[in-house]
């Protein structure tokens, strides 16, 4: 099976072709603004580079979140573009799911942290995402494995309070373990999951309270 994956959830932007479970080709650049805007070259390069196309394609994963705002809507709407010129299956997978894919195989539930910048950390423990303060973490009960960007800050936490907590590498995804889960999607291993942003917290823009402006007058 040959999978495209590509990620821009957090603070790196790759691309990864995964044939069989092999990486065959990838890019990535590090994080800042921009990096989503280097995500259409890092395809067309690791393409060429491989001599295919995208109708060549099995199939196309990418991550839905959570994570940055703008690096997701730009990765989401360079694969469904993709997806939707080449006439190829398309599938979301989470951070979370592309983080535990990095990790070699264990007895310990792996829990993913993301940094919200607010005081809190959008928390996965094995099921939908949500968002905790960092000083009220649910307990662990089991041992566990931390993955994510506030891995450090949650591990800390969870060590300072006795729990069994291991600090994984696992901080940020790549696009080669995204398209392995991905492939596991397709083939039916895993529920499906729309290549659709997945968002904790609520818009923050708000419109005005006496409504939007008409519209100017021809």
């Amino acid at each position: 099976m040959l999978m495209l994956g590509i990620d821009a959830a957090l603070a790196r932007a790759s691309v990864a072709l995964v044939r069989d479970g092999l990486v065959v080709g990838e890019r990535s650049a590090a994080g800042g603004r921009g990096q989503a805007g280097s995500l259409a070259p890092m395809v067309a390069s690791v393409l060429a580079e491989a001599g295919v196309s995208a109708s060549d394609l099995d199939g196309i994963a990418v991550t839905i979140g959570p994570g940055s705002f703008t690096g997701l809507r730009a990765a989401l709407s360079l694969a469904n573009g993709l997806a939707l010129g080449a006439g190829r299956p398309i599938v979301g997978v989470t951070v979370a799911e592309a983080l535990a894919a990095a990790l070699p195989p264990g007895s310990r539930a792996v829990w993913c942290a993301i940094d919200s910048r607010r005081g809190r950390v959008f928390l996965d423990t094995g099921g939908a995402a949500r968002a905790v303060p960092v000083d009220e973490l649910p307990q662990a009960g089991v041992p566990v494995s931390v993955t994510g960007d506030a891995a450090v800050a949650v591990a800390a936490r969870l060590a300072a309070r006795g729990d069994d907590v291991m600090l994984s590498n696992a901080r940020v995804p790549h696009a080669s373990d995204v398209a392995r889960v991905g492939a596991r999607r397709l083939l039916g291993d895993l529920p499906p999951l729309a290549a659709q942003p997945l968002y904790i917290d609520p818009p923050e823009a708000k419109l005005p309270a006496g409504g939007l402006r008409p519209a100017p007058v021809g």
